[in-house]
């Protein structure tokens, strides 16, 4: 039996390993695809205290380096079901069942769809919800990125080093993103925006070849001719396993405070999973710390 066993290996679930282990707890980490989660996919980080700019993912490797150094395990397995019981946990994943006297559910959020006709056929086909992901195979062509906050004016930079324009489309008339974006978006020539306006069609033929606009304020629609459609309306907590067994707010992210722990005996949430003002890598580090602080209380507690 592990001491805690942490589901997702985000920068919450990484420095939940990190601190647990130095503490000398008996640590697993669970994660069904690799190292960093969202992080690893950010081309800069500009943000973090202490690295005045670092890749998403080389902050990632250090982070998982730096946990599998101090004597974490990583198991790469698919998660599919939850036991909880005080002292005796048991996490259920394809790769068999994992018992842990405490856990830390890291595991969190995954992209929002627009739910639009279009969308579901054409993933993979110029459909993307990755930019530094995908962004290469539209290299010299027209996109559009859809989405306000932070992520969609970062994917839309990121796009305009390689793609010849960037329709910038977003419903309202002001982005939710920060103001440095803002000025760089501006400042970028080969970025259109198309404001007051949501994506109602993406269309094509074996490809995406166009994205439909409909203006909120006129409801006036309009074709837009583009190669790639990149998706960031925000995110989704991956709370879908836990539904029914542990509290969940309207919006399904977890219920627990600042001292990251559930209303299950032994259970802490850590990261973009948990309900809180400020989603970004610093507070997702943040919890994983307090939920391995905690984790080490419980047991000790318990004896």
């Amino acid at each position: 039996m592990y001491d805690i066993a942490i589901v997702g290996e985000g920068p919450a679930g990484m420095t939940a390993a990190i601190y647990a282990t130095r503490a000398g707890l008996h640590t697993v980490i669970l994660e069904r695809a690799f190292s960093g989660g969202q992080m690893s996919t950010t081309p800069e980080i500009d943000n973090y205290p202490g690295l005045e700019t670092i890749s998403g993912f080389e902050l990632s490797m250090n982070m998982a380096n730096h946990a599998k150094k101090l004597g974490a395990e990583v198991m790469r397995a698919n998660v599919t079901g939850f036991d909880f019981s005080p002292g005796e946990n048991i996490i259920r994943t394809s790769s068999g069942d994992i018992t842990a006297k405490t856990v830390i559910l890291a595991l969190g959020a995954s992209h929002r769809a627009l739910d639009v006709p279009g969308e579901e056929k054409y993933k993979g086909l110029g459909v993307s919800y990755c930019a530094t992901c995908d962004g290469n195979f539209f290299r010299g062509r027209d996109v559009c990125v859809v989405g306000g906050g932070n992520t969609a004016l970062e994917d839309a930079l990121y796009l305009s080093k390689l793609c010849d324009r960037v329709y910038l489309i977003h419903r309202r008339d002001a982005f939710r993103g920060f103001d440095a974006l803002v000025r760089r978006i501006n400042e970028t020539e080969n970025i259109t925006l198309v404001l007051d306006s949501v994506v109602t069609e993406i269309s094509g033929n074996e490809r995406v070849s166009a994205v439909t606009v409909k203006n909120v304020k006129t409801d006036e629609t309009s074709e837009i001719s583009v190669s790639g459609c990149f998706i960031a309306v925000g995110m989704k907590p991956n709370t879908e396993l836990l539904e029914g067994k542990i509290k969940l707010t309207s919006s399904g992210h977890i219920d627990a405070g600042e001292d990251t722990a559930t209303n299950l005996p032994g259970v802490f949430a850590a990261g973009d999973i948990r309900n809180k003002i400020s989603y970004q890598i610093i507070t997702a580090a943040s919890d994983g710390a307090v939920a391995a602080h905690m984790a080490g209380i419980y047991i000790t507690e318990r004896g």
